[in-house]
């Protein structure tokens, strides 16, 4: 044990470091880039959409003093990720911190969904983040110091009606975040993924705008809200730092008590 241990606070710092968050152009993904940058690291954000990756990492920039690029990026598919990870290799060299989010939801009772609105679901939030993995993880191995965040849900361990690709996309990420995190423990990199409940994100706004069913879920949440979106700030922080230089393959649960029930 180091004779000198570091101050508390020092282990949250990110100076020096690079990280790159999918689907970082908005809703969470933006609000995690943000904690990112906020905190000292330099920050490649991807969008599906050049001109919103580009404006998100401008703004981002001017508001945090730190090195924000903006890379348009697929994830659903080899190539795309093969693309992505030149793109980001250009701007930045390496990535120290990887965070997937890039994530879509299609709703619909399992008899009424298509073969192409499971193929949409599992390919982006579940494909899309082993090919990441796989594009940047190794080369943190290498380097001996990684950091990999993925997005899950509380959907990974509950279920709800209507959500059968995504809660099985996400049920698969916790699975792959274990295996990863012993491939690569040795080596010095961390994976760990971070569980969100209801937040009130875009892709939320559906059941947002509906009252009976935002007061079903405000029902089943035992402190008795929604969750703010700058409250998964310390949550990414955290796994992005030496502060949880201990934790690996594990899934943190930020879903305002749901799953304690």
């Amino acid at each position: 044990m180091s004779e000198h241990p570091p101050h508390a606070l020092d282990l949250f710092k990110l100076d020096g470091r690079s990280a790159l968050v999918t689907g970082g152009a908005r809703g969470l993904g933006r609000v995690m880039a943000e904690a990112l940058a906020e905190a000292g690291a330099d920050v490649c954000l991807t969008s599906r959409s050049a001109a919103s990756a580009a404006e998100a990492a401008a703004q981002m920039a001017a508001a945090t003093g730190r090195r924000v690029v903006g890379v348009e990026g697929e994830v659903s598919t080899a190539d795309g990720v093969q693309r992505l990870a030149t793109a980001v290799r250009d701007a930045f060299g390496h990535v120290d911190i990887l965070v997937n989010n890039a994530g879509v939801n299609i709703r619909g009772n399992a008899g009424d969904l298509s073969e192409a609105d499971w193929d949409t679901v599992l390919d982006t939030n579940l494909k899309g983040p082993f090919l990441v993995a796989r594009a940047f993880g190794p080369a943190m191995c290498e380097r001996g110091w990684g950091r990999v965040i993925m997005l899950s849900s509380m959907l990974a361990t509950i279920a709800l009606p209507g959500r059968a690709p995504y809660a099985s996309s996400k049920a698969g990420i916790n699975g792959l975040t274990r295996v990863l995190a012993l491939e690569w423990a040795s080596a010095g990199v961390t994976v760990n993924a971070i569980c969100p409940g209801p937040f009130g994100t875009e892709m939320n706004r559906q059941l947002m705008n509906d009252p009976e069913k935002y007061q079903a879920f405000i029902q089943k949440l035992p402190v008795g809200r929604w969750g703010h979106l700058y409250e998964i700030k310390g949550s990414v922080l955290f796994l992005a730092s030496d502060a949880s230089s201990f934790m690996t393959g594990a899934s943190l649960a930020l879903d305002g008590g749901w799953t304690a029930q």
